[in-house]
């Protein structure tokens, strides 16, 4: 997930694939979003300050990246479709 890939170099085929992958790791994402809120909840209501904030900060970088990479990947198939 680290990793960036070029898509306009990628086949329509490729894309679909790829799409399908990043579909399938998102109830994987939301489960992991959710054990780190769930933590951030849990080191707030003890007293806690510094790591609800890093770790909000992890859930929300971790969210914005997935959500990112699948509207790029989208918008070339989009782009793909009716550039054909």
């Amino acid at each position: 997930m680290l990793d960036t890939q070029d898509y306009t170099k990628m086949t329509l085929e490729e894309l679909k694939e790829e799409e399908k992958k990043i579909k399938s790791q998102r109830v994987l994402m939301g489960v992991f979003i959710g054990f780190l809120l769930g933590i951030a909840i849990y080191s707030a209501s003890n007293k806690g300050f510094i790591l609800p904030v890093i770790l909000l900060i992890v859930a929300f970088l971790v969210g914005r990246r997935n959500s990112q990479t699948m509207k790029n990947l989208q918008t070339e198939i989009t782009r793909r479709k009716n550039g054909e």
